[in-house]
């Protein structure tokens, strides 16, 4: 709440941002939800700020975890919480790709366990860059966007539903994508499993 009013409050949302995209543990949303609610006019532009820095702080963690997993990356795993869920991740990855940073990006999951994971898995940056785009995107920008047309009465909206709505959006855009995939051949699933499997001991880049 004292960020949120500080003259230099844009600052400090996208140092959270950036922070909270690889290894800070609070998420900056009550910093944006406060900044909206304090100036619905510019709450779009809120919106954009904490997009595009979560994205940029998303690019650190990649790099953590594609280069630096042995000396950072696994001590911030493990500090930040996520030593069981790091093998599920890899999992996710194996069987969803890009799509599961994007799922990381718009819902509760993580977003920093994404981040991290994606770039231990080695994926490809442009497709994670557009990834995290569109999920951080989906939750920062709409939140500015509906501060921006609605005013102050969204809040209650926003504090009740919005994590909701888009989580399950996110949701069946990935279900559709999969369901589309799964109809191009009837070993899709049997491969995806089979990677999935491999995927979940660390490879040889943690010792």
């Amino acid at each position: 709440m004292d960020k949120a009013a500080h003259p230099q409050a844009q600052g400090w949302l996208a140092f959270f941002c950036f922070i909270e995209a690889s290894f800070f543990p609070i998420p900056p949303h009550p910093l944006l939800g406060l900044m909206c609610l304090a100036e619905p006019r510019n709450a779009l532009r809120f919106g954009i700020i904490a997009t595009l820095s979560s994205v940029a702080g998303g690019v650190l963690g990649y790099a953590i975890g594609w280069g630096l997993y042995g000396s950072i990356g696994e001590w911030l795993i493990a500090t930040l919480g996520y030593a069981e869920t790091f093998p599920v991740a890899q999992c996710r990855f194996a069987e969803l790709g890009p799509w599961a940073v994007f799922i990381g990006g718009a819902t509760p999951v993580p977003f920093k366990l994404m981040t991290l994971t994606a770039g231990f898995m080695e994926m490809a940056l442009l497709p994670f860059i557009l990834a995290s785009l569109a999920g951080r995107g989906l939750v920062f920008v709409v939140v500015g966007a509906l501060f921006r047309v609605f005013g102050t009465p969204i809040k209650a909206f926003i504090e009740r539903y919005l994590g909701l709505v888009t989580t399950v959006f996110a949701l069946l855009v990935v279900a559709g994508f999969l369901a589309i995939t799964q109809l191009r051949g009837a070993d899709d699933g049997k491969d995806g499993a089979k990677a999935c499997a491999a995927a979940v001991p660390l490879d040889d880049r943690t010792g």
